[in-house]
């Protein structure tokens, strides 16, 4: 070094050759070390700033906060060609990512060279959700000569947002599923020469965008319009295979030559046409349609699920060895969505039950039907803690705009208020309370994207929302829980009915991330069913509670009745406790038997005849819902045992067994033949739940006057007989 040069020109110096050192080819690697690459990416951001966003196998996915720290924000920053990082943020700062969360408990020395060097627990191996994203600020300054082949540049700070515009005779429908594509870079929008443009770009702009499809479009359309307008052409081409989520993940196509008017002279913009699930077309007769071997359980918004498979008429799920985005997109394409914005493994939205169908799934990406992917049919060591779901891309609706919630604590809580057409304008206006329940608040929630319901209320005086929207403007609204929005269910229409008015008896709710599932395990109620005459005089406390068939009233004590008695065990399979709704100050004592009701009903008994009439019923209130069991390695949170707190964890179950009071159906009045046996959970809905159309089990039943048998039983299934199918009608 020379020895006129001050100290700061010698620091700058021995600075420019450790950057250059550092910037080597990952060629230089330690032999085994992942090869990973790097973009910052998220909301309302500068180019050195952003969520860590990390692709590795073939994905993109985000880094978790926990032990995070300045160290690798530099090793980041570094990889990335800036100087050193500057500060680094948790808790999303930059957005919620989306993918995997590649990797969590991150910790580095500062003498790595990636951020693969670092200890972790290793890729894709973290309990974190994307709340828990990320990011960092770097130091703009680059380092010297730095080699750019670790950022890829579509997804780095070229593209900023991608956009399909529709013309003006398009532009109010719902959803655009057609227009020039356009990509902001440098903060203008920009169109892209469509002369290299292919079929596999198309596929993946109309997956990023929601629909499962592409087809043709209107050319004579679209080149008089681009004759006529201004031209603005982005320098770059874009190459994508067609298995991309998004256009982020497509590599860069070959620059094009910018020369005014005269640029793209063989071409046009690229125009993109979709096709739409059925249930977004504007019409039922429109879009993309076929009927599914598969269907998503257990996800709060709309395209988020379990993965199940129906195989030989029963309903299983997918095992999440090897499952990745290309298997995902297959599903989500399948049901009519887009492509996968995350293929989520480990139970992550529930476990099943059942079977496990599938295992060791691999996609080439392009298959119509999970069902034409390779896959192991073995699922020998999966368990229902294994099983595979995913989250899909899902058009934009505007739902959210039309609904919103007012007055709350929180923004998952408050008074619900509806954007309506009244006297020619728009107004914004409450929902009557009458029959508001438990069904109605989950279509709101889920229409805010806020996840699932916790609570629906009838009075919401303590949310003070606008006393401008205080006047009702939807009345009578009945919900069957599987609507996208509220105006899909049933409700009254000009002629509006409410007694009590808005304001403080407006409706309201409170929504969460995450919700209970409670499932009945069909086998030991199948398994422990028989019949039992058991004398008048010592079911007075079960009379008292309405536990016997009307007939009862009049009988003698020294009669007897005929019940059909069962063992049920209730798992939760959810992710949140199952509690009862009712305060424990608010349980209701019953003198007779000695002991609280938290739920005054929390399962119907039913015996139907074959055409579906009830012939005999019972019920049970839930005078103790605790943890009888659990699985491996989970603690037991509820025990009833001196007036304890109720409810079931997650991963434990609930046993009542065939001794108890009430646990029956009394039969005493039926005669001889073939029947239905039924058991629904939480029938009135009064707790939420992520999944309804589990609570109910069905099973073939015969009495011979003496005996009864009970036989394919079944959890929300089919129930196949010698004289056809009985189904559930499901959503």
């Amino acid at each position: 070094m020379p020895s006129w040069c001050p100290l700061p020109c010698r620091l700058a110096m021995l600075l420019c050759v450790w950057a250059l050192c550092q910037a080597q080819s990952d060629t230089e690697l330690p032999p085994g070390t992942p090869i990973i690459q790097l973009r910052l990416a998220g909301d309302k951001r500068k180019h050195y700033e952003g969520r860590v966003e990390v692709y590795y196998n073939g994905e993109w996915g985000t880094v978790c906060d926990d032990d995070f720290s300045i160290h690798a924000a530099n090793i980041l920053c570094r990889e990335l060609g800036y100087v050193e990082a500057v500060s680094w943020s948790p808790s999303s700062k930059y957005g919620k990512g989306e993918g995997r969360i590649w990797l969590d408990n991150v910790q580095c020395s500062g003498r790595e060279r990636t951020l693969a060097q670092c200890k972790s627990n290793g890729f894709g191996v973290s309990d974190c959700k994307h709340s828990e994203d990320v990011g960092v600020v770097c130091n703009e300054r680059r380092i010297p000569g730095f080699n750019k082949k670790n950022i890829i540049e579509l997804s780095h700070s070229r593209v900023e947002e991608v956009r399909i515009r529709a013309i003006s005779s398009q532009r109010k429908r719902v959803p655009i599923t057609e227009g020039y594509l356009e990509v902001k870079d440098g903060g203008k929008w920009r169109q892209i020469c469509d002369e290299e443009w292919t079929e596999m770009n198309n596929r993946v702009i109309c997956g990023m965008y929601g629909f499962p499809g592409e087809k043709g479009y209107n050319t004579k359309v679209y080149k008089l319009l681009a004759k006529r307008r201004k031209k603005n052409y982005w320098e770059f081409g874009v190459n994508c295979t067609g298995n991309e989520a998004s256009l982020h993940g497509c590599k860069l196509g070959r620059k094009v030559e910018l020369k005014g008017n005269a640029t793209c002279e063989k071409g046009m913009p690229v125009v993109v046409s979709c096709v739409p699930g059925r249930a977004f077309a504007p019409s039922h007769a429109q879009g993309f349609s076929k009927q599914p071997l598969v269907r998503l359980r257990g996800g709060a918004n709309i395209g988020d699920g379990r993965v199940e498979v129906l195989k030989n008429g029963k309903w299983g799920t997918v095992c999440d060895d090897s499952w990745n985005l290309k298997a995902a997109s297959v599903v989500c394409r399948e049901l009519g969505f887009g492509s996968a914005k995350e293929a989520l493994a480990g139970g992550r939205l529930g476990q099943g039950m059942g079977p496990v169908h599938m295992n060791e799934v691999e996609c080439s990406g392009f298959e119509k039907s999970l069902t034409e992917c390779y896959f192991n049919r073995d699922a020998l060591g999966c368990s229902h803690e294994e099983d595979a779901a995913v989250r899909c891309n899902v058009p934009a609706m505007g739902f959210q705009n039309k609904l919103r919630l007012s007055g709350g604590r929180n923004p998952f809580e408050g008074r619900v208020e509806v954007l309506a057409e009244k006297n020619g304008s728009l107004v914004w206006g409450t929902v009557c309370s009458d029959s508001w329940g438990t069904m109605e608040a989950t279509v709101v929630c889920r229409q805010l994207g806020l996840g699932f319901a916790s609570n629906a209320f009838q009075e919401t005086w303590y949310w003070p929302g606008d006393v401008r929207a205080d006047d009702v403007v939807m009345s009578g609204v009945r919900c069957s829980g599987t609507e996208m929005t509220l105006a899909q269910c049933l409700h009254h229409g000009k002629h509006l009915h409410c007694p009590q008015g808005g304001g403080r008896f407006a409706a309201g709710v409170s929504c969460s991330e995450s919700a209970p599932d409670l499932v009945l395990n069909a086998q030991v109620v199948e398994h422990t069913t028989y019949l039992e005459d058991r004398p008048m005089y010592i079911l007075q406390c079960a009379n008292e509670e309405h536990c016997l068939s009307s007939s009862a009233a009049t009988a003698t004590p020294s009669s007897s009745r005929r019940l059909m008695r069962f063992s049920s065990q209730i798992h939760n399979n959810g992710q949140s406790d199952f509690r009862p709704r009712a305060a424990h100050n608010s349980w209701v004592w019953h003198d007779c038997h000695r002991h609280y009701h938290s739920m005054e009903v929390f399962t119907h008994y039913d015996l139907l005849s074959l055409n579906g009439t009830k012939v005999a019923e019972g019920h049970k209130a839930s005078f103790c819902l605790e943890d009888t069991q659990c699985e491996e390695g989970i603690e037991k949170r509820y025990e009833c045992a001196n007036f304890g707190q109720q409810g079931i964890t997650v991963g434990c179950w609930d046993t009542y067994r065939h001794d108890i009071d009430c646990q029956w159906i009394d039969v005493t009045d039926i005669v001889p033949g073939d029947y239905i046996f039924q058991v629904v959970i939480n029938p009135n809905y009064e707790v939420a739940e992520s999944d309804y159309t589990n609570n109910i089990m069905k099973c073939r039943c015969r009495y011979d006057g003496h005996r009864l048998w009970t036989y394919n039983c079944h959890i929300g299934e089919r129930l196949d007989d010698n004289s056809g199918d009985y189904w559930l009608q499901q959503y």
